[in-house]
C-alpha cells in the first residue's frame, strides 16, 4: 500500500476511536488483515458462541475459519437445517460477528437490512458486538454514512444475492419498494449504554463493501 494512503488511514483511525470512546464503544486501529485476525482472536475467548451477519469483512481476514477451526462454538447459519433457530441464537450468543455499511469519522455506525436479524442483534442480545471494519467505509458525516450504504454497499449485496431490485441493475439507489427490497431497516448507531459491549477493529486496508 502507498505510505501516503497508510499515514492517512492512521491518522483518520486516531480520530475514529476517539469518537468511538466518546459513545461507550472501543475502537482499535491495526494496519492490516493479518493484524485484524490476531486483533480479533485476542479479544473473543476461547469456548464462547460466536454468531454472525453477513459480514463479509470477517471472511476476508480469515476470522469465521479461525472460529470454525479453532476452540469456539461457532454458530454457522449456512449449514444450519433451521436457519431462524440458528439467527436466533444470535441474541443470546457471547459475541455476534458483523461489519458496518458505512461509519462516521466520529465513530457513528450505520447498517441498513432486508430481514433485521442483523441489526437488531447489533441493538440487542448478544453480550458483544465485535465489528470489523476496513478504512474505506469511514465517511465524513452521516448523510455521507448514509449516501454510502444505499449507494454503494447495497446495489453490490443486491448484485451479489442475485436480486431484481432497481439498484442491482443501476447501480444506485432507487429508493424502491421492491419485493427483494434488502433497505428495509436502517440502524444508526451512535452510543452504546453498555460500556465494553461493542467493539470496532478498524483496518488499514480495504474490505468489504
Amino acid at each position: 500500500m502507498n505510505e501516503n494512503i497508510k499515514k492517512r488511514n492512521e491518522l483518520l483511525a486516531q480520530k475514529v476511536v476517539k469518537g468511538l470512546e466518546s459513545r461507550n464503544m472501543t475502537g482499535y486501529y491495526v494496519p492490516t488483515k493479518e493484524d485484524a485476525l490476531k486483533k480479533a482472536l485476542e479479544l473473543i475467548p476461547e469456548g464462547s458462541t460466536v454468531t454472525m451477519g453477513g459480514a463479509m469483512s470477517a471472511h476476508e481476514i480469515g476470522l469465521v475459519d479461525a472460529l470454525k477451526n479453532g476452540n469456539y462454538d461457532f454458530v454457522d447459519r449456512d449449514k444450519a437445517t433451521d436457519k431462524r433457530e440458528a439467527m436466533l441464537k444470535a441474541y443470546d450468543a457471547d459475541f455476534f460477528l458483523s461489519s458496518v455499511n458505512a461509519m462516521t469519522d466520529d465513530g457513528v455506525l450505520v447498517n441498513i437490512d432486508g430481514n433485521a436479524n442483523r441489526v437488531s442483534a447489533i441493538a440487542q442480545g448478544p453480550k458483544h458486538v465485535l465489528f470489523i471494519v476496513g478504512m474505506n467505509k469511514v465517511c465524513s458525516d452521516i448523510d455521507a454514512a448514509m449516501k454510502r450504504a444505499r449507494n454503494v454497499a447495497a446495489p453490490i449485496n443486491a448484485q451479489r444475492f442475485g436480486l431484481s431490485t432497481p439498484c442491482a441493475k443501476t447501480g444506485k439507489c432507487m429508493d424502491c419498494k421492491s419485493p427483494d427490497n434488502i433497505c428495509c431497516q436502517f440502524l444508526i448507531t451512535r452510543f452504546s449504554r453498555h460500556e465494553g459491549r461493542i467493539h470496532v477493529i478498524l483496518v488499514g486496508e480495504e474490505l468489504g463493501f
